[in-house]
């Protein structure tokens, strides 16, 4: 049997980049071709892939003869116009962007939840979740499959870096504006210092500073007040669980951290469940690790899980008030595991079943 073909569309992109720093510290890939596919612009540009310069080609329909498996890391209106190209041409299409995630014909697959699903993708089309919703499904997964999840609460503590590479660089501008400045300057005085540095709000990401700042808003306000990036964590963790009906509300909060989102979860399940218990299950998962010593002040930390594959999880509690419940905060690097790393996983997993 020949070694499936896979592509990259986006090569060249922030997430991207993760890619294929990912494929190349594989120990071993299932490819027979690793094709790089980008906007004209970048064409021609030579990438280093398992030790071997792949000259970056431009997206075209032709780009996708002889693909089997392609890899969309590009923006929802590319992904929405050239994933079906891709299927057209007899690859099947796993996007990293929104353009697919709540299409009833498409799964939306993290594979140590629902790897079952890759099967069933009558568009040809798998999709890979939201970062946000993604960094706790390791662990809500392994929890719900033992002790049946019905209610979520979470907030999010969300990196610069989701919202792009404007929002990293914003974030360093803020920092550069006031480096220097006296170390006890008021919060109040923050937008006034980065106006006279040049740094306009109508040109930030973000709807007010992030340096010295936490922002209670992330993505594109919807109906009733609830922004969508709030509104994907209850609509995608439904979906990827498999609980059409599951109680979600989610407060999404962007920090003054460029990479790795945490999450604050409250998490209510049908049967009784312990820390003990909990512990056991997130011990067992080969995509955890567990960081939980609250006498040595051992948890979780962005600084931490950055650059890091697993997700993170620690401060595990039974809650106080709320039977059946547990608290817990979960960090991982929404570029790695948020993105690239559960595309590449899809891939992988898609690669024996063909």
């Amino acid at each position: 049997m020949t070694a499936p073909v896979l592509a990259l569309v986006g090569a060249t992109g922030a997430v991207g980049t993760v890619m294929i720093d990912i494929i190349n510290t594989r120990s071993s890939v299932p490819w027979g071709e690793i094709r790089l596919i980008a906007s004209p612009r970048s064409a021609g540009k030579k990438i280093n892939v398992r030790g071997q310069d792949v000259t970056v080609v431009a997206l075209s329909p032709e780009a996708f003869d002889g693909v089997d498996i392609a890899m969309f890391d590009v923006p929802d209106e590319v992904s929405a116009e050239w994933a079906p190209i891709a299927v057209e041409r007899g690859a099947v299409a796993i996007d990293n962007s929104g353009a697919f995630r709540m299409d009833a014909d498409v799964p939306l697959v993290v594979p140590e939840v629902n790897a079952d699903q890759i099967n069933e993708r009558p568009r040809g089309i798998i999709s890979n979740p939201n970062c946000t919703t993604l960094s706790m499904m390791a662990s809500l997964g392994a929890l719900h499959r033992e002790f049946e999840l019905k209610e979520l609460v979470v907030a999010s503590y969300q990196a610069a870096s989701g919202a792009g590479q404007s929002g990293i660089d914003r974030l360093y501008a803020e920092i550069a504006a006031l480096a220097g400045k006296e170390a006890g300057i008021a919060a109040g005085d923050v937008a006034e210092a980065l106006a006279a540095a040049g740094l306009s709000a109508e040109d930030s990401p973000f709807p007010a500073p992030l340096v010295l700042n936490v922002v209670p808003w992330a993505g594109s306000l919807k109906d009733g007040g609830w922004s969508s990036e709030e509104l994907k964590v209850r609509n995608e963790a439904r979906k990827i669980l498999g609980i059409p009906d599951l109680k979600v509300s989610a407060t999404c909060v962007r920090v003054p951290v460029v990479t790795t989102h945490s999450l604050s979860v409250h998490a209510t399940f049908a049967r009784e469940i312990t820390v003990e218990a909990a512990h056991k299950i997130l011990e067992a998962q080969p995509t955890i690790v567990l960081v939980d010593d609250p006498a040595a002040q051992k948890f979780p930390t962005p600084a931490d899980t950055v650059g890091e594959d697993p997700t993170y999880v620690g401060r595990v509690r039974q809650a106080l008030d709320f039977p059946n419940t547990l608290d817990f905060f979960v960090c991982g690097d929404n570029l790695r595991k948020g993105a690239a790393l559960n595309t590449y996983e899809v891939a992988e997993e898609l690669a024996q079943r063909l």
